[in-house]
C-alpha cells in the first residue's frame, strides 16, 4: 500500500509509532503521536487513524495497554518507506575505516571480524556467508623460510589460506627451497583442490629424500584445505547481544534462535536468498523469522561483478531499521572493494 493509498496521515502516525516503539519498547498511545508530530489535530483524531491501522493489519493492541504496537505488516510498511543511503554516524563511519585499514589477505579472516564489526555497530549478532568453495581452485604454493623450519602456504582463489609448519628437510639450502616453491607454483595454479591434492600426493610418491617429506607437507596441506571447504557455513558474531535483546522476546523465542544458529540451514537460505543490492526479512513474511520473531537485514558482497557471499545482521522484529540497513551496505561495500582488491 503507497502513502497515498493508506492517506497521508495514516502514514506519518504509523511511521511514528514504529519509531518511538523501537526506541522504547512500550505500546505507544495517540498522546505520544501528538507530541511527537506537527499534524495539528487532536488525541482523538490520532485515535481514530490508529484504530483504523490495525483494522487494516498494519498495528497490534495489546490487552494489558492503551497504546499499540506494530505487526509485522506495520514493520514492512515503514521500512519500505524508508529513504535510500542512510547516512552513518561519525563512530561507524570511524569504526568501519579503522578496521579494514588492517591487513587482512584471508577472506575468511575478512569475514569472522565482519560479523564483529556488524554486531558492535548494530548492537545485534552480525552473519556472513563465505564464497562457495565446492570447485574452490589453487592461486599459489609458497615455502616460507622460518629459520631450521619451512612454512607451507596454500592460497585459495576465494582468499582462503591454510598453512603447515614442516621441519627444513635436511641440508636443504635456500635456493633450493625457493625453487620447489616456484615448481610448486606452476604446477598447482588454477587446478581445482581435489586434484591439486591428488597431484601433490604422486608427486611425493615419486619424489626423495627431503623434497619427498616437503611434498607429503603439500599434499597434507590441500588435503586440509579441501575438507574444511566442502561445507558452507554460517559465520556469526556477538551472538551476545541477542542475549541482551531477550527483555524484547520470549524466552522461548531467544532459545529457539540460538538452536537455529547452530542449526544454520535456514540462516543459510535466508542469506542467499538476498537479493541484488539489500534484503530485509521480517517476522512472519518466512517461516524460520516468524518462529524467531526475528528480522534479519543482509547483503551481497563481490568481487567485480561477481557475487561472492552474503553478510547480515539478525536481531528483534523491533529494530533499528534505518541504522542497521545504512551499516550493513556501507560494510558490504568495503568487503567488496577488499575482495576485488585481492583477485578473489
Amino acid at each position: 500500500m503507497t502513502d497515498a493509498e493508506m492517506g497521508d496521515r495514516k502514514a506519518v502516525v504509523l511511521r511514528v509509532l514504529v519509531e518511538e516503539y523501537v526506541r522504547t519498547g512500550e505500546p505507544v498511545g495517540s498522546e505520544t503521536i501528538a507530541e511527537r508530530t506537527a499534524l495539528g489535530v487532536s488525541s482523538a483524531t490520532i485515535r481514530n487513524e490508529m484504530a483504523a491501522l490495525e483494522e487494516l493489519g498494519y498495528l497490534s493492541h495489546p490487552h494489558t495497554s492503551a497504546g499499540r504496537i506494530p505487526t509485522d505488516l506495520g514493520y514492512r510498511y515503514y521500512v519500505d518507506s524508508l529513504p535510500t543511503g542512510g547516512k552513518l554516524r561519525d563512530t561507524q563511519r570511524r569504526a568501519i575505516s579503522e578496521f579494514y585499514a588492517e591487513a587482512m589477505l584471508d577472506m575468511e579472516e575478512i569475514l569472522k571480524g565482519t560479523t564483529q564489526l556488524l554486531s558492535r555497530l548494530t548492537q545485534y549478532a552480525g552473519l556472513a556467508v563465505a564464497p562457495s568453495a565446492a570447485d574452490e581452485h589453487v592461486l599459489r604454493v609458497e615455502l616460507v623460510e622460518l629459520g631450521s623450519a619451512l612454512l607451507v602456504l596454500v592460497v585459495g582463489e576465494l582468499g582462503r589460506v591454510d598453512k603447515q609448519v614442516v621441519d627444513r628437510p635436511e641440508g636443504m639450502k635456500a635456493p633450493e627451497v625457493a625453487s620447489i616453491g616456484r615448481r610448486l607454483t606452476e604446477v598447482f595454479s588454477g587446478m581445482e583442490l581435489r586434484d591439486a591434492t591428488a597431484r601433490a600426493q604422486q608427486m611425493a610418491r615419486e619424489a626423495h629424500g627431503g623434497e619427498r617429506d616437503l611434498l607429503s607437507a603439500v599434499a597434507v596441506t590441500l588435503a586440509q584445505m579441501q575438507q574444511a571447504t566442502r561445507t558452507d557455513h554460517v559465520l556469526v558474531g556477538g551472538v551476545a547481544n541477542l542475549a541482551g535483546e531477550a527483555a524484547q522476546w520470549r524466552r522461548e523465542t531467544v532459545r529457539r534462535l540460538f538452536e537455529a544458529l547452530e542449526r544454520e540451514s535456514e540462516m543459510l537460505r535466508l542469506l542467499r536468498e538476498s537479493p541484488a543490492e539489500l534484503s530485509v526479512t521480517i517476522g512472519a513474511e518466512d517461516p524460520a523469522t516468524e518462529q524467531w520473531e526475528a528480522a534479519i537485514v543482509a547483503a551481497p558482497y563481490r568481487s567485480g561483478e561477481n557475487s561472492l557471499g552474503t553478510i547480515g545482521v539478525v536481531g528483534p522484529t523491533r529494530m533499528d531499521y534505518l541504522g542497521v540497513m545504512t551499516a550493513v551496505q556501507a560494510v558490504a561495500k568495503r568487503v567488496s572493494e577488499l575482495a576485488t582488491a585481492l583477485g578473489i
